[in-house]
């Protein structure tokens, strides 16, 4: 039962691990609003975020160098809104994350292929 609850909590945060490097791939095409990553995000099957969840990483990320914002008062009709831009650090640690990635799913190829296996082979307990 302890299984199920964590389970749970966590399908919350389905995608919050992949939420970082999409963004910078995004901005890696060019500055963008928030809303438009947003928007963006859901190319990437993150559509579902929380927009508290995009703008607080976004901030973290700035915070950490990793992206700038500038207010863009020329594009929008009514306030201004923040646009946000890759920097060279954040080019760097986007390289870094889809490394990271590759190896995750060669983690997660080969759990899939072992459960297949052993699918396929009919025995045990809960075939």
């Amino acid at each position: 039962m302890g299984g199920r609850r964590r389970m749970r909590r966590r399908g919350g945060r389905r995608g919050v691990g992949i939420l970082e490097p999409a963004l910078l791939l995004l901005l890696h095409h060019g500055p963008a609003h928030g809303y438009t990553l947003l928007e963006q995000l859901g190319d990437y099957g993150l559509g579902d975020l929380n927009s508290s969840i995009v703008y607080r990483a976004l901030r973290e990320m700035e915070a950490q160098g990793w992206v700038r914002s500038s207010w863009d008062t020329e594009q929008s009709q009514g306030p201004p809104r923040r646009i946000y831009h890759l920097t060279s650090l954040g080019d760097e640690v986007l390289s870094g994350r889809i490394d990271e990635l590759h190896r995750a799913r060669g983690d997660i190829d080969n759990i899939l292929g072992a459960y297949e296996r052993h699918m396929d082979e009919g025995e045990g307990d809960y075939h």
